[in-house]
């Protein structure tokens, strides 16, 4: 047997500095460029068959064994966030305005250094590893759209795995979590108009603004009073604009916000639900309303078959004590349209520490010691889908 340890060890350096490279370079969503070049050249020099230009800038790097068996996809996404990086590191955004702060570089790095290693020892295992690289996570989302380019067929993919930074449990432990992991997250935009007039004369207006707050609070009765208190939902109101003076009732306002469930059933419910709100508050104080519904990335949610898989090779490298469930989140993650067509797991490799800048902070960074513990997570449940 082979001593995948020994062989993360040896590329602990290489590692590090991918996604250093990859950290210089950050590219939000659909126009990951130079990400998506870096990562085909990457894959080239391996040797692996390569796809480019999925979904404007996806790519696929396919590792065949020549041997018959399963395939197994692990996924990294590319894209980074509109944030004007203040970390001060020596390898700190090139791109004014944008930085990898969310880890998707990490991500991309771990994946690619994956695919070295795996490549190296194609002998110790049968069947095809997938490994996908996804522009646009942070949305619009780019994973439907490769998944539409037929990125799961030839040869149909049987498992996935994919990996997130996570800050929430300690660095140096893994999270692995059966079910629902993460949460369905949709929009959705709401116009009332109503009729506006000089604020001394109401009784011959319709006021927007004031529909718009019993609109407010009756979407927020949707979660306290229309769903069970045992699964938990969120509808949050994040936006909203009326009036331009003082002395004006307005005649439209604007709201936007975002709903969150881990449940399918109420997911496919949502804008029902919204609607009959919106319209009975609207029609009892005579005024007309737009509402606009867009579905946003269905739950992330385990195999628990794959989460058991990916646990117990979790155990084995850093320990059963470091392996733990980390907590539900109400944030989305398009890793949930794979996981909905094949048996698969969205694991979380701990970075947190004591003052510690959260990801999407201008000040995000991590012990890149880590990476090693993620690279050798892919390669052990690698092996063990595909021994």
């Amino acid at each position: 047997m082979v001593d995948i340890r020994q062989l993360v060890s040896e590329y602990k350096d290489v590692v590090i500095n991918t996604r250093r490279d990859l950290h210089r370079i950050p590219e939000t969503a659909y126009t990951e460029k130079k990400t998506s070049a870096y990562v085909a050249e990457y894959l080239n020099k391996e040797g692996l068959e390569i796809q480019t230009g999925i979904a404007t800038y996806g790519v696929v790097g396919l590792l065949k064994t020549g041997r018959p068996g399963p395939t197994l996809m692990i996924r990294a996404d590319m894209d980074a966030l509109p944030v004007t990086e203040e970390t001060g590191l020596s390898f700190a955004s090139t791109h004014e305005g944008v930085m990898h702060a969310c880890g998707h570089d990490a991500h991309v790095a771990m994946a690619l250094v994956s695919a070295s290693l795996l490549n190296r020892i194609k002998d110790e295992f049968k069947g095809t590893i997938k490994f996908v690289f996804q522009p646009a996570e942070e949305g619009p989302g780019g994973a439907k759209p490769m998944i539409d380019e037929g990125i799961l067929e030839n040869p149909k993919v049987d498992y996935s795995i994919g990996c997130h930074v996570w800050s929430e449990i300690p660095e140096g432990t893994i999270g692995v979590r059966s079910g629902p992991f993460m949460a369905a997250m949709d929009r959705f935009d709401i116009k009332i108009i109503g009729r506006g007039g000089h604020g001394a004369m109401p009784h011959v207006c319709v006021d927007a603004l004031e529909v718009g707050t019993q609109v407010v609070s009756a979407l927020q009765r949707i979660s306290s009073r229309h769903m069970n208190p045992l699964d938990p939902v969120v509808v949050t109101v994040g936006m909203f604009h009326a009036g331009t003076a003082f002395n004006v009732i307005p005649g439209e306002a604007q709201l936007s916000g975002t709903t969150r469930t881990f449940n399918l059933d109420v997911w496919n419910t949502w804008e029902a639900r919204l609607e009959k709100v919106v319209r009975g508050v609207c029609e009892s104080m005579g005024v007309e309303f737009e509402l606009v519904f867009s579905k946003g990335y269905p739950p992330t949610i385990n195999d628990d078959s794959m989460a058991e898989v990916v646990r117990r090779c979790a155990q084995n490298v850093v320990g059963p004590d470091n392996v733990v469930v980390p907590e539900r989140t109400m944030g989305g993650e398009d890793m949930s349209y794979f996981l909905q067509l094949t048996k698969g797991c969205f694991y979380a490799l701990g970075i947190g520490r004591e003052d510690f800048a959260p990801v999407h902070n201008s000040r995000f960074n991590f012990n890149e010691d880590v990476l090693a513990l993620g690279v050798e997570t892919h390669c052990r449940a690698a092996l063990d889908l595909l021994a």
